[in-house]
């Protein structure tokens, strides 16, 4: 059976999987549990991803930054691959980690990062022994002894301590033990991860597959390839199609037929309700850039502005930046892509004043 959804229907489910209606979750660990991701991302011009993504489902009376850092410091959650995952999950990713960077047959990228560990197997011996005895260290103070230097257009160029600890956290030999700053810290990851059995890579393919459809609520079978985290979830959920919308779609099953009752959020440029773009325009007919890349006199909402989400509905950008030093978040704009009533005003105000108070910051509005 197809499932014949509405536009309407299908931007319900989404967010309504996403925690973004009503009743509010009153749990870290159970919303990340749905979500099953936040993306690290430090970008402090409101705040981080991660307390951006939790404050938008929580609000300020029921979660603070220190929350996060205490069920990462208990290792109820861990950062590995530059997400936060429930503990458990990493189960679902062992197998992977065990013949990364891949089976064979292996494409060029994957044959150059190969040999190139290989060809610094005594700097990775050195790491492992440096961190058994020392850890956790941050990569500064893990000496370089690579042979063959990181080469890259970009910014990872020459960064072969940095570079060798990512492709041995991809191994699974090494984890994120935490933070100082903004710099990772790194352990053996046999004294992070949980001593689980590893879920075939197979069983463990279909499983993430069907976690991550529970948290999107509706996506593609099949999207753009990604190395981190997939947008599409194969076969998992029941097919659908979506009036209007081009392709096929995955449903969750358990989303449908359910009461939807909206609210009023804004919403992180990294939320994964607008993360990926496509499925953004398409479910919400939404217009959006992260415009921090963009000239100035380029941009059009504003460096980080914040999605507002009102019901099923993404009706505008905030343009706010925390300014600690004055002790004041910012608020340079309200961008209305439909007009406001008095009533959906006062609800972007509402959450406004309650990010302030999330951050600890005085509110300099344009009007004020």
């Amino acid at each position: 059976m197809v499932h014949e959804l509405s536009r309407q229907e299908a931007r319900r489910i989404a967010v309504r999987a996403q925690l973004l209606d009503r009743p509010r979750p009153d749990d870290l660990v159970d919303v990340v549990r749905q979500l099953t991701l936040l993306q690290v991302d430090l970008t402090a011009a409101v705040a981080p991803n991660a307390d951006l993504v939790l404050w938008s489902r929580l609000g300020a009376m029921a979660y603070q930054s220190k929350d996060l850092e205490t069920d990462l410091g208990n290792q109820t959650l861990v950062e590995v691959f530059g997400m936060i995952r429930p503990r458990e999950d990493l189960a679902l990713y062992r197998a992977d980690m065990a013949v990364w960077p891949g089976p064979e047959p292996l494409r060029d990228w994957q044959e150059y990062v190969r040999d190139w560990i290989d060809a610094n197997r005594g700097c990775r011996l050195d790491i492992l022994d440096r961190l058994r005895s020392d850890g956790p260290l941050a990569a500064r103070e893990i000496p370089d002894t690579c042979v063959l230097p990181w080469q890259s257009s970009g910014w990872t160029n020459d960064k072969n301590v940095m570079r060798l600890l990512e492709f041995m956290e991809r191994r699974g030999e090494v984890a994120t033990a935490g933070r100082q700053g903004r710099e990772r810290l790194w352990d053996l990851a046999e004294r992070i991860y949980p001593d689980d059995r590893a879920v075939p890579r197979d069983e463990a393919r279909h499983l993430r597959d069907d976690k991550r459809l529970r948290s999107l609520g509706i996506a593609r079978g099949k999207s753009t390839e990604h190395q981190i985290e997939p947008n599409d979830v194969a076969e998992a959920g029941e097919p659908a199609v979506i009036e209007g919308v081009r392709g096929k779609w995955r449903v969750d099953p358990e989303q449908l037929g359910r009461p939807f009752e909206g609210r009023t959020a804004l919403l992180s440029p990294l939320d994964r309700l607008v993360y990926d773009r496509k499925r953004m325009t398409e479910l919400f007919e939404y217009e959006y850039q992260l415009e921090m890349y963009k000239p100035v006199a380029k941009r059009r909402w504003g460096y980080f502005a914040l999605p507002i989400l009102h019901g099923d509905r993404l009706v505008g950008k905030v343009d706010a930046t925390a300014d600690h030093k004055r002790g004041v978040l910012r608020v340079d704009a309200v961008h209305q892509d439909v007009p406001f009533g008095k009533k959906l005003s006062a609800e972007v105000r509402h959450e406004i004043e309650d990010l302030a108070r999330f951050l600890r910051l005085a509110l300099d509005l344009p009007d004020e």
